[in-house]
């Protein structure tokens, strides 16, 4: 620890964090390190420093689609939600890695700018957004993304073209090569304001209606089985409203597990384990999680 601080006087670093104060749960042990860079070259250096002192790094975006196990993080966790800059050039959008999706959709529709409409309710970052091609409402972060910039493991800066990120189903290649999102550049549309605005009230509307926004959680557990939908799986294996400890499958959204107090994340995890027993067993479906679950067991 205190080689790393005398390394990086001026980085944010915080000994053993709780990163449940990180995570939309609320849940997660602490992590050994907790850095937060404030530049894409803090960033880098820090990345470096760790790869070459053989330093176990993770990386934590906005943590809205993430159970952090209650045993906490070893190594070195950087956080890069300072890295917050939103700029607009001709009808192109470039975002920092750690800006929120939902900030960069506002951003968008304030600039007259279409394509961003379906990201206006998905709470994560949009490093987090590249590394599992969020989408909802029939839009995808591939749709529009034109570039990213990204470093490897290793430290070293890369920029991948929209086609070089073989984006599928919550899956792209910086997930695969463990790249770290620095940050993105999306190709967007001018259209009318009020178009666009009309079209996020919707989505807005249609996401409060559905989804139980007023407990914590990490959004949807779930990906989307094939020919079926996960939340109507749950539902019909009458698993809705099933507690373990104070972890809730949603009375609101079948998909969601929601924290009604107390849960840690070894609630969670065991709600996630016994719904994915009760499906396969009723239906002959495996549920595949989407949100990630990283860390180590208490």
């Amino acid at each position: 620890m205190n080689d790393i601080q005398a390394k990086f006087p001026h980085i944010s670093i915080k000994l053993n964090e709780p990163l449940s104060n990180y995570t939309y749960t609320k849940t997660g042990g602490n992590a050994d390190i907790f850095v937060m860079p404030k530049t894409i070259e803090e960033t880098q250096a820090i990345v470096s420093y760790c790869h070459q002192n053989n330093i176990p790094l993770t990386i934590l975006g906005n943590g809205s689609n993430l159970i952090i196990k209650d045993g906490g993080i070893r190594g070195v966790i950087v956080h890069l939600d300072l890295l917050q800059s939103i700029k607009r050039n001709n009808t192109q959008v470039i975002v920092m890695s750690g800006a929120k999706l939902i900030d960069t959709a506002k951003f968008a529709l304030d600039e007259s700018l279409s394509g961003l409409e379906f990201a206006c309710g998905i709470p994560g970052s949009i490093g987090g957004a590249l590394h599992m091609n969020a989408g909802a409402y029939g839009g995808e972060i591939s749709d529009v993304l034109e570039a990213a910039t990204v470093l490897t493991q290793a430290g070293e800066l890369k920029k991948l073209k929209r086609s070089e990120l073989k984006a599928a189903y919550r899956f792209s290649t910086i997930a695969e090569k463990k790249y770290i999102v620095l940050e993105a550049t999306f190709a967007l549309q001018l259209d009318d304001k009020n178009t666009i605005q009309v079209k996020m009230d919707e989505l807005t509307a249609a996401r409060e209606a559905k989804q139980p926004l007023e407990y914590p959680s990490c959004g949807s557990v779930f990906k989307r089985p094939p020919g079926h939908f996960a939340g109507k799986l749950i539902q019909d294996s009458g698993l809705q409203g099933h507690i373990i400890g104070g972890a809730q499958v949603s009375l609101k959204h079948a998909g969601f597990i929601v924290n009604i107090g107390g849960a840690t994340a070894t609630d969670y995890m065991n709600l996630i384990a016994h719904v994915q027993k009760t499906v396969r067993e009723k239906f002959d479906v495996e549920l595949e999680t989407e949100v990630k679950i990283i860390g180590e067991d208490k």
